[in-house]
């Protein structure tokens, strides 16, 4: 199963990020709802937040000391659908 990977990021504004992937999708991702929690409070050290990454291993969105988001959920977020369906999508089209 080939998921899109992430080609770029940008942090358009502390907590909205700007990205797109290698199957064309683009749009905003909104992470205000992660922010001062746990590992997410580095973020407003230094202005971290906008020291985001594509990390070249992995492929993730990612900020120092290793902190990244998950792809997959960023993705559907932008194209507005559900996780569990579109990995069951793309598990049932790779079994043809």
């Amino acid at each position: 199963m080939q998921l899109p990977k992430v080609k770029s990021v940008t942090a358009v504004v502390k907590y909205k990020l700007a990205v797109s992937f290698s199957d064309g999708t683009e749009g905003e991702y909104d992470v205000a709802h992660l922010t001062g929690k746990g590992v997410f409070k580095t973020w407003d050290i230094d202005d971290n937040f906008f020291k985001g990454s594509v990390n070249p291993q992995s492929g993730a969105i990612t900020w120092p000391n290793e902190l990244d988001i998950d792809t997959i959920n960023t993705y559907c977020k932008i194209k507005g659908i559900d996780v569990e369906e579109y990995l069951e999508s793309k598990q049932h089209h790779a079994a043809y």
